[in-house]
């Protein structure tokens, strides 16, 4: 049986990806945190229990995960484990990690069946981040129904918000021959009076061209008959 297991990285490579994450406090090259399989556990639990936190449009991650690393350093030294404090980045970092291998096993799932993933992980992670949207507030409803919030939501009575009544449109009555031929008509004479209108322009133009050319050409003979007669 193929098992697919969570990536495990060496202190080497966590030292690489550091200023990937985070670029914060110094203390972050001090002794790496090892996750046993109890921590990881603690954290997997956290993370799952805050996932609505993290699913907010607007958050400050990096507060969310300093949270994550103060719960799972409570439960660890409820444990007695008190050598080695867990710090945000590290909790991310993991949870990434984890991320990865729970989509592979997803798709291994979809391929094989369930009965084929063998991780641990996956069935809590998959309770939590395999749930549609419309199956989470499906159960919010549920847990709600027997509650005094959720009898006071179904006994509301409220007055429905009903659609305007489609406006029927005014039937296009047909304009008689005379107005049309009218209409027509009308547009006719107001075509011909603007041609008659460009066509009056063109002619001043055409004027006011002959009169700069006949301008033009006095002063040239103007021009020429003082040099003609200083020739004689």
């Amino acid at each position: 049986m193929e098992v697919i297991e969570t990536i495990v990285i060496q202190s080497t490579e966590v030292e690489e990806k550091e200023t990937v994450v985070s670029t914060a406090d110094t203390d972050k090259t001090k002794a790496e945190f090892i996750w046993t399989l109890q921590a990881t556990w603690h954290l997997v639990n956290t993370r799952l229990e805050m996932d609505h936190a993290f699913d907010q449009p607007v958050c400050k991650k990096k507060k969310l995960w300093e949270t994550v690393a103060e719960k799972v350093n409570t439960k660890l030294r409820e444990s007695e484990v008190t050598d080695v404090t867990v710090k945000a980045y590290e909790c991310d970092l993991k949870w990434r990690n984890m991320l990865a291998t729970y989509r592979k096993n997803c798709e291994r799932a979809k391929r094989l069946g369930a009965s084929s993933v063998h991780w641990e992980f996956f069935k809590a992670m998959h309770e939590i981040l395999g749930k549609s949207r419309e199956e989470i507030e499906a159960q919010r409803r549920a847990k709600l129904s027997g509650t005094r919030v959720g009898k006071a939501m179904v006994s509301k009575r409220f007055t429905p918000i009903l659609p305007n009544p489609p406006t029927t449109a005014t039937p296009c009555t047909a304009r008689p021959p005379q107005d049309v031929l009218q209409l027509y008509m009308e547009l006719q004479e107001r075509k011909m009076n603007m041609w008659a209108q460009q066509k009056a322009l063109e002619e001043r133009k055409i004027d006011a061209i002959n009169n700069l050319a006949q301008a033009i050409s006095s002063l040239a003979q103007k021009n020429s008959t003082p040099m003609s007669k200083d020739g004689l």
